[in-house]
């Protein structure tokens, strides 16, 4: 990959999860990378297509950690309470950020299908984490909805206390 396009991306990147997807725009990401206008085209050919390749390269950095993280663990209950400690661990290391795939859900229209392709297999993927994990359909659901409620209050509140209280109920449930 050359020097210019992974500046472009890691510019991308910082900027679109700190500001947002629509707040971020291609002048800003030329100036703060460095690079000409026509470099940046001659990599990306759209704010749309830098996005998805921005949300790939998040989809592989989260679901490492993530499965680094929880992968020290063994029994089911020890591994779904630590997929919620994750989310603590990346509040704190993202200041509450949240979700970089939600958030950009939030900001896309309808007609921008392929970043939410990009973000309906990112949930997938979860999704297939927590099923694979607990087996029982719905038990999995219930706990991918828990998970997913509980990073979106974290950013609201800019609190783990929902997270903590979900931990709670995940004890009761399994």
């Amino acid at each position: 990959m050359s020097l210019s396009r992974e500046r472009i991306l890691e510019t991308a990147s910082y900027l679109i999860h700190h500001q947002g997807y629509n707040s971020t725009g291609i002048n800003q990401i030329i100036k703060e990378a460095k690079v000409a206008k026509s470099t940046f085209y001659q990599h990306f050919e759209s704010k749309d297509l830098l996005c998805v390749e921005f949300l790939n390269r998040r989809h592989n950095f989260w679901f490492s950690e993530f499965s680094n993280f929880t992968s020290q663990f063994t029994s089911l209950k020890e591994k779904t309470l630590a997929a919620f400690d994750f989310i603590m661990i990346m509040n704190k290391n993202e200041n509450f950020r949240g979700c970089s795939f939600l958030n950009i859900l939030s900001e896309i229209s309808e007609e921008q299908k392929s970043i939410r392709s990009v973000i309906q297999v990112h949930k997938n993927d979860l999704r297939q984490f927590f099923q694979e994990l607990i087996e029982e359909e719905l038990l999995a659901t219930h706990v991918y909805m828990l998970f997913e409620s509980s990073i979106i209050e974290s950013q609201l509140f800019k609190s783990n206390e929902i997270v903590e209280k979900s931990k709670k109920i995940i004890k009761t449930l399994l």
